[in-house]
């Protein structure tokens, strides 16, 4: 190869993450199974043309080389050209007879050959056989011309035996010339039945061949229809097919508007697909007014068109699909979006106006004039203001954060953190009360793959869920442990729990389960917390707490090289 072409495969090589080598040797197989062992290679894979029968004089080839004497140690994988594997056409129309060309070749051996051979044998070692049974035996060699060439080496073979039987053994001998009319009727037999047995043998080549043809229409129309009832095929792949299955350069399929409108191709594969006016194109297939299939490479038979009409009509209706299934896409975006700005409104509606009155009424009453207020009132006053600006902040933050999730904005900066470290952050920033918590997170666990900020927020969710649903004087139990390569973070409550049915419904965004009391949220804790939890590469479950009460378990993946064993009796902390 030039240098370029060598520049070129080292650069793609090494894109891969592969190493390029040149090896110099003065065998090639013996210098390629060398480097390879030195390498401690397990695969051999070798790029190998197609060659002709008489190249193997020459020897086997690199290819088949390498694969005999590479050993049990090296497994050789031998590629050719791109279009190994690949559809070299349906069979065309049988204009003659389509049998072996071995087999004509022998046909024409024995329909030329033999009956020289045999003139001799007879002439030498039987002279007075007699002209029925020489003809026999000749006829004998015209049919064995007959079944394995076909009509023209049995009619070569009629010819030549009868010039033979005239010559060489129908009186007068050694004279094209026959004196007994019963020769000439016997003769006219003879050939009569060699054309007979050739017109049988080529019938039954054409009929094999048909059956043949008809067969590959038959499992292609098969797999086609298949397809069609398992809805399974792409555009790309059904036009790849195409373009195998009639051994063709390019297939596209051609679209446009209007009878004045120019074509454009809307889907294509294979090296430069066409994309002019459909006639301009070898073959061209039409599918209704405006849109046409266009295959480059050679002109089919019209026999072919059949299975390519059909695969036309596929083309269209795959087409039609994939455009349905967008529209539907489409149109489950816009309901879903309508329907969470339904959630919305109807959340906004009373969960921030609530605090947004209370925070008004407050501010009110400390600016009005009539009424002189004392400091502990004040202070009433100003707390109900900072639980209310508090509970619109957690309430925006969560809108904000669930905006996030559902345009595919949020980037997580995952790195090794601690659990310890985590979750009393979480704790810290909740409206609630920390002493209704119980943490009981062991400092010799694992480090976790996270992004803080996230992990915080989500941990904060679930917390405040559990805490909303406990029984008044139930504190929630918050326990870290290890399970095979995870870290689980369980949130243990006391509450009425969920059902089974309902416990993936609890997670949609606007979803409060069970008779939760007004102003409790909007319903999009547990949400944003599986949605944070899953972008860092961990899930977020629910599952029935022993005794009664709803656990939430936090998977995160756990990070090695820290010491993974816990304390034999681990204290549990109360914050």
């Amino acid at each position: 190869a030039s240098p370029k072409e060598l520049a070129v495969q080292r650069t793609l090589v090494e894109d891969l993450g592969g190493s390029f080598h040149h090896v110099i040797g003065e065998d090639i197989t013996a210098a390629l199974l060398e480097f390879a062992r030195g390498v401690n290679a397990t695969q051999i894979v070798l790029g190998v043309s197609r060659r002709k029968g008489w190249q193997y004089v020459f020897g086997p080839g690199v290819s088949a080389t390498v694969a005999s004497e590479s050993g049990p140690d090296l497994d050789v994988h031998l590629v050719t050209h791109d279009e190994v594997g690949k559809g070299r056409g349906l069979s065309s129309a049988p204009r003659a007879t389509r049998i072996d060309r071995n087999r004509i070749v022998w046909g024409w051996l024995v329909g030329m050959v033999g009956p020289v051979l045999l003139t001799l044998l007879l002439r030498g070692a039987a002279p007075s056989l007699g002209l029925a049974n020489d003809m026999l035996l000749f006829l004998t060699l015209t049919v064995a011309a007959a079944l394995l060439g076909g009509m023209l080496p049995a009619l070569a073979s009629a010819a030549f035996g009868s010039l033979l039987l005239n010559y060489f053994f129908t009186p007068p001998v050694h004279h094209i010339l026959i004196a007994n009319p019963k020769n000439i009727v016997a003769l006219v037999i003879f050939i009569a039945v060699a054309v007979s047995v050739a017109s049988v043998v080529d019938l039954a080549a054409r009929r094999t061949h048909q059956a043949a043809r008809l067969r590959a229409e038959s499992e292609i129309l098969s797999h086609l229809a298949g397809s069609v009832l398992r809805g399974e095929n792409s555009l790309e792949s059904l036009l790849e097919t195409v373009r195998e299955t009639f051994a063709m350069e390019s297939v596209a399929l051609l679209e446009r508007e209007s009878d004045i409108s120019p074509w454009t191709c809307t889907a294509g594969v294979g090296a430069r697909p066409h994309a002019g006016r459909p006639e301009d194109a070898d073959v061209d297939m039409p599918v209704g007014d405006y849109m046409s299939l266009a295959l480059s490479g050679r002109v089919l038979p019209a026999e072919d068109r059949r299975v390519l009409a059909a695969f036309a009509a596929q083309a269209a209706v795959v087409l039609d699909r994939q455009r349905l299934q967008s529209q539907a896409a489409e149109a489950r975006t816009l309901a879903e979006g309508n329907r969470i700005r339904t959630a919305l409104l109807a959340a906004v509606s009373h969960d921030l106006r609530t605090p947004l009155a209370g925070i008004k009424a407050s501010v009110s009453s400390l600016r009005s004039d009539d009424i002189e207020w004392s400091d502990e009132d004040q202070a009433e006053l100003l707390e109900a203001i900072e639980a209310g600006a508090d509970r619109l902040d957690h309430l925006v933050g969560n809108l904000l954060d669930m905006s996030r999730l559902q345009t595919d904005t949020v980037q997580p900066m995952v790195r090794e953190i601690d659990l310890d470290e985590v979750v009393p952050l979480a704790l810290e920033g909740m409206a609630t009360p920390a002493e209704h918590v119980v943490l009981d997170i062991p400092e010799e666990l694992p480090m976790v793959a996270a992004d803080k900020g996230l992990l915080e927020r989500a941990v904060a969710n679930v917390i405040e869920n559990a805490l909303k649903y406990s029984p008044a004087g139930e504190r929630v139990l918050v326990a870290a442990s290890t399970m095979a390569d995870q870290v689980q973070l369980r949130v243990v409550d006391r509450g009425p729990g969920v059902p089974d049915d309902a416990k993936d419904r609890i997670f949609e965004p606007f979803q409060r389960y069970g008779d939760a009391p007004r102003g409790a949220g909007v319903g999009l804790g547990l949400a944003v917390a599986r949605g944070f939890t899953e972008s860092m590469g961990g899930t977020l479950s629910a599952e029935d707490t022993p005794g009664g009460g709803l656990t939430m378990v936090l998977a995160l993946r756990m990070v090695p090289g820290r010491p993974q064993t816990k304390p034999d009796l681990p204290a549990a902390v109360t914050s």
